[in-house]
Parts: C-alpha cells; structure tokens; sequence
C-alpha cells in the first residue's frame, strides 16, 4: 500500500513538474524574445567623436540596457550599399547617414511603458536626434505575454486541483486501511492529534520520496530532450532548478500533508458502527 501510493503521488507530481517545465521554458521563450528587442539610437549630423563617447558613457550607466553596438557613419553607409547595391555618395556628394548606437534593453524593460519612458530621456539628450524602434512589436508582444501567462496560470490552478483530489483520495485508501487501528488508538484515550502525528509523518516522507521520484524521471526526460535531441527548451542555470526542483518537492510536502490531515480527520471523529459500514 506504501509503495502504491507513493508511485501514485510521485505520478501526481511528474505533472507538476511538467507544468514547471512549461512555466520556465515559456519565460525563457519570452526573454529571448525580448532580448531582440532593440533601440535604434541615432545622433544627430553634427555628432563628434566626444558626443559619441559621452552617449556610450550614458549607455554604460542606465540599469536598462543589456547591449548596445556603435555603427559609425561609414559602417552604416557600407551596410547601406552591401543591401541595396546603391553608393547614395556618388549621386549626393555626401553620406547622409548619421552615427548611431543599436541598444538591446534587459527583457524587464521591453514593455510598451517603460520603453516610451526611454524613448523619453535618450531623445532629450541634445546629440540624440531620434530613437527608433519596432512600436508595433513591442505592443503585440505585450499582449501575447498576457495572454500566455493567464493561460498558464490557469493550466497550473486546475493541474493543482487535479491533484490535490487525486492525492487526498489515494492518502484516503491509506488511512482507510488503518481505519480500527485508529479506533483502537481513540479507545485508549489518543488524542486526535496524537493519532494523526504518525500518518502525517508517514505522508510527508511518502511526499518527499515521491517529488524525488518524479524530479528524476523529469531529469531523466530533460537530459534526452536537451542532448539527445538537442532542443533546448531553457537555460540550465541555478535560478531555474531552484524552481523546479523547490517547486515539486514543496508540492509533495504541501499536498500530503494537509491531504492526510484531511483523509485522517474522518476516521478520527467516525463512530465504530460507521467503520464497519463503509
């Protein structure tokens, strides 16, 4: 009956873990895409070399910016004639581009509202003649991560329910088992919390073991995933499987516990005759 139980919650909590799988490769999706997001920064004709260091200077210094890339004058005219096949110098009689910086923003940045605010102070600086950047992009962006997040959100709630009703019934089976030694236990004078301290105990380990259970079979689906198939589906970093593994193992602890405080509550308050009957 252990060993049935705790393969049945570890199952439980191999969803759990999946869903966690799905929560951190949809944000690492999301921050490389906004990581792509970038400014297009563009002095004004009558930059120098001094305002082209004071502007990379500005640009070391805000928290916003993740990378930034100087294209000169000359970089942006070669550019220009390697795409369009046309010297713009030769009929002009001079380069009408102008230096520029490209800026790539961290992705806590690349929202609608906090980019207008950049906009806002690099466009005051007097070398700065505009900034550019992709506003459409950015607006249906925002509303994409909305919309994934809820539904995600959603997928996380149900599966929660799904199985805080699967465990609290296979915990049940459990208890139910151990119905008359429970009685037996309430004859000699046990208090209810006397009787529920060995099945709690019981639970929680069963829910350790289980997250455990599961965490490896997860491990053992990422590693195939990850270097047999070569999909990378996020970063293997510290902060993501602190996540995940926090996230499996405090649900095992969590849900077991007040499952079997639950399952337990029944038979500690159930009359003899009721035990007998069901």
């Amino acid at each position: 009956m252990y060993l049935t139980t705790t393969i049945s919650v570890a199952m439980v909590l191999f969803l759990v873990g999946l869903e966690c799988v799905m929560l951190i490769s949809a944000h690492s999706m999301i921050g490389r895409i906004r990581e792509n997001v970038a400014l297009t920064v563009i002095l004004t004709p009558e930059s120098d070399t001094a305002e082209v260091t004071r502007m990379k200077t500005v640009l070391d210094a805000v928290p916003y910016m993740a990378s930034y890339q100087y294209i000169s004058k000359q970089d942006a005219l070669d550019e220009h004639i390697r795409q369009l096949g046309e010297d713009p110098v030769k009929f002009l009689g001079f380069n009408p581009l102008m230096d520029s910086y490209d800026v790539h923003l961290k992705p806590a940045y690349t929202n609608s509202d906090s980019i207008a605010v950049i906009v806002d102070n690099l466009t005051a600086l007097p070398y700065v003649e505009k900034v550019l950047y992709q506003e459409d992009v950015v607006r249906v962006l925002d509303t994409n991560v909305s919309r994934v997040s809820l539904i995600l959100l959603i997928c996380a709630g149900v599966l929660l329910i799904v199985a805080w009703v699967l465990i609290v019934n296979t915990i049940r089976l459990h208890v139910y088992s151990k119905r008359f030694l429970i009685n037996t236990m309430r004859l000699v004078g046990a208090t209810q919390w006397i009787i529920r301290a060995p099945f709690i105990r019981r639970s929680v380990r069963m829910g350790v073991e289980a997250a455990i259970l599961s965490l490896v079979l997860i491990g053992g689906i990422l590693y195939y995933v990850f270097y047999q198939l070569g999909v990378v589906l996020f970063e293997i970093n510290y902060e993501n499987l602190l996540f995940l593994v926090g996230t499996v193992l405090l649900s095992g602890i969590l849900l077991t516990l007040f499952a079997s405080l639950f399952a337990t509550g029944r038979y500690v308050r159930m009359k003899v005759d009721a035990m007998y009957e069901i």
